[in-house]
């Protein structure tokens, strides 16, 4: 069997605010640590039917970044559903819920 391994640094200040988060994956091509800014981590805990969740940004994350952040990982999480689940009709509406989100947060789509 075939293992991958990600590992996540976070190094906080004195408050335990994130100053910076990098991350690392023995199946990447870089094998250094990469610094990023904001992160998002779900996990299904299916012996109690729940999700666990890590939501972290470093101080210095801006805020239109941070809205693109999620524009993106709103519409990537459709793909994520209409591959698991099929279920086209309702990532349709979550689509349209995305263009929604980009309209008001003036989020350029196009790039």
């Amino acid at each position: 069997m075939r293992k991958a391994e990600i590992k996540i640094t976070v190094e906080l200040d004195d408050q335990n605010m994130p100053e910076q988060i990098l991350w690392e994956s023995t199946d990447a091509e870089n094998k250094d640590q990469v610094p990023v800014k904001s992160m998002i981590l779900a996990l299904w805990d299916h012996n109690y039917k729940n999700s666990m969740r890590i939501d972290l940004w470093t101080k210095d994350m801006p805020v239109d970044e941070m809205k693109r952040f999620f524009y993106e990982t709103l519409q990537t999480m459709g793909d994520s559903f209409l591959k698991a689940t099929g279920e086209t009709n309702i990532v349709e509406d979550l689509r349209d819920y995305c263009a929604h989100f980009a309209d008001k947060m003036g989020i350029d789509t196009r790039r």
